[in-house]
């Protein structure tokens, strides 16, 4: 019987899971991912072989990553893993393993898996934003994933922040090139950076020392979600999801599900105001359980 395999590439960590056809899950792994693009095909490839052989099956592969394909040169583009960027990801993974391999970005698997089972099973329209190291979109309509012309529909972290107050322009600088992004706004360690300065990258503790009273992780934690209210009221604006599920390591910060859909209201056009905003019930594996899904259609 064929499994499914999906992989999770992540800048520091890569993970397998294999999922039946009822969608259980029969194996899960994790380890560093190498360092170098070959490193990473060897990786991938590794992790695919050492399951196939502990289930005793062979499966179709999904691999989610942290960027896109271009549909007309078929090579990665726009991945915050720079090593990435230029090369024929798909191709050489098929190569490597012997089977075609389907690559879509990590957005798309949070959405997928969210819609599938997660937080957003049973709803129309589902939005799932990644807010973690970088900062992604992606959405699902009636089960399907929609990738757009150019499949980069719902790269919401590389848009700019809507409705800027005065000194929050020009805004950061993005490795992408531009200034303002929401991955230079929303991001952990864009986050860490607006509480603590230039140089911190981790953002896990602001949450404790608010609620300890440290009047710097509250105020950068304070401008953080409103920033997130204007950013995800423009998505209500464009495509009024049914629910909008959050995913990566801030997207744990409680205070998110009770302040932000209030702090959404003012921006949101038109009377009325409902939002669902949830934490993604698959937590971290919420990638590599919709990397698995993509032979789903």
């Amino acid at each position: 019987m064929t499994i499914r395999l999906g992989v999770d590439l992540g800048g520091t960590k890569t993970e397998i899971a294999a999922l039946d056809a009822s969608g259980a899950v029969l194996l899960r792994r994790r380890r560093p991912t190498g360092q170098g693009y070959e490193a990473t095909i060897e990786t991938i490839a590794a992790l695919v072989r050492e399951a196939e052989a502990e289930l005793g099956r062979h499966g179709t592969v999904g691999v989610g990553i942290p960027g896109s394909i271009n549909p007309q040169t078929g090579l990665v583009r726009n991945a915050n893993s720079q090593a990435l960027n230029g090369r024929p990801l798909d191709r050489d993974l098929a190569a490597a393993l012997g089977r075609e391999v389907r690559v879509t970005n990590d957005a798309n698997c949070l959405a997928m898996s969210e819609a599938a089972d997660g937080a957003g099973a049973g709803y129309p329209v589902v939005f799932a934003a990644i807010l973690g190291t970088g900062v992604g979109g992606g959405w699902v309509m009636h089960g399907r994933p929609l990738d757009g012309l150019n499949r980069v529909s719902g790269e919401w972290g590389h848009t700019p922040l809507p409705w800027p107050k005065a000194e929050e322009l020009p805004g950061p600088k993005c490795w992408c090139g531009h200034h303002g992004c929401l991955e230079a706004h929303l991001s952990g360690p864009s986050l860490a950076q607006d509480a603590d300065g230039p140089g911190h990258r981790d953002a896990g503790q602001l949450e404790s020392r608010a609620l300890a009273g440290d009047p710097v992780a509250q105020a950068a934690l304070a401008r953080h979600a409103d920033r997130l209210a204007r950013a995800l009221a423009m998505i209500v604006n464009i495509i009024d999801p049914d629910v909008i599920v959050l995913g990566g390591g801030v997207s744990n910060f409680r205070h998110l599900y009770r302040d932000v859909p209030g702090l959404m209201a003012p921006w949101i056009f038109g009377d009325a105001k409902r939002v669902n905003l949830v934490p993604a019930k698959h937590g971290d594996s919420s990638g590599v359980f919709g990397a698995a899904r993509l032979w789903d259609h």
